[in-house]
């Protein structure tokens, strides 16, 4: 290997270990954080930490924007001194990082896990508007199947893939409030990784409307009580739309949010023709597929 190669294969190396993907997780955490704390503010005058997590958040945005210039910077390095073949960007295997299981924390003193949250059933309350779906009769107080926020993802990737809605409205009532909010996290990486496989390149800002094109009509028939704004909010976080908050809009709700991310991770996989089992975070990584991009 020339000094040429190596020095290329170096910074190829260093290219990929940018957490990419583990920025971009610990940013929407703190994105669905902010949301939630700006829905209880709507009882409250205090702040309560939401301008310090407003810059935390900016702060975790800036970090992702320099990774991504970083990356690019290196890939026009690559191709400058002759490895083209090097200079491809990189693939942000990171994106499963949100899909791995966490350990489950254990009460104090004890070996069993804590007690689920009680803090009513507004989770499912929210779940019906979007849906359309009532919560089982008889079933709001039984405890969630097994898994995690991971499991809850690909089930209701499942029940989009089939179009079978009653079926999502189902898996989204039997989650507990913290399982189902933290889709808002998790669904951000691979929905950008999504995106691009569908695309057959990184998702730019003016891929916004192909996007939308291609999910908005399946989104609306699956949550038919989903404002439009959710929708075009995620798809400007994956194609880099910087999105503007009105000045005197009321805050959404935060569930909008999270459940809206994880039906859209559903279409994208319709789209390309990808089952529920590649959300697995120790499958594989799928072949792109750039001739699955054409809308259809």
């Amino acid at each position: 290997m020339s000094l040429i190669q190596d020095l290329g294969a170096q910074l190829r190396a260093t290219s990929d270990e940018l957490p990419t993907g583990l920025v971009t997780v610990a940013m929407e955490k703190l994105r669905g954080a902010t949301e939630i704390l700006m829905w209880v503010r709507e009882t409250s005058q205090d702040p309560m930490g939401v301008p310090q997590l407003g810059n935390a958040t900016e702060a975790a945005e800036r970090a992702a924007a320099a990774i991504r210039i970083a990356q690019d910077a290196i890939a026009a390095y690559l191709a400058a001194i002759g490895l083209s073949g090097d200079a491809a960007a990189p693939p942000d295997r990171d994106w499963k990082a949100g899909l791995e299981q966490r350990p489950e924390v254990k009460a104090e003193g004890g070996d069993e896990k804590p007690p689920s949250e009680k803090l009513g059933p507004w989770w499912q309350e929210r779940v019906a508007q979007l849906t359309g779906e009532p919560a089982p009769k008889g079933g709001d107080d039984k405890a969630e199947p097994d898994g995690d926020t991971a499991d809850l993802l690909r089930r209701v990737a499942s029940g989009v893939r089939a179009g079978d809605k009653a079926k999502v409205g189902r898996d989204l009532h039997s989650a507990n409030a913290a399982t189902g909010l933290a889709l808002s996290a998790m669904t951000s990486p691979v929905l950008h990784r999504l995106a691009g496989d569908l695309l057959g390149h990184e998702p730019r800002p003016d891929d916004f409307e192909r996007l939308r094109s291609a999910s908005a009509g399946r989104v609306r028939s699956l949550l038919p009580g989903t404002s439009p704004a959710v929708l075009e909010t995620l798809l400007a976080r994956i194609c880099r739309v910087p999105v503007r908050q009105e000045q005197g809009r009321p805050a959404g709700h935060p569930a909008d949010n999270a459940v809206t991310a994880s039906v859209l991770t559903g279409v994208l996989l319709a789209r390309l023709g990808r089952d529920a089992s590649s959300l697995d975070p120790n499958a594989p990584d799928p072949l792109r597929r750039p001739e699955a991009a054409d809308a259809r």
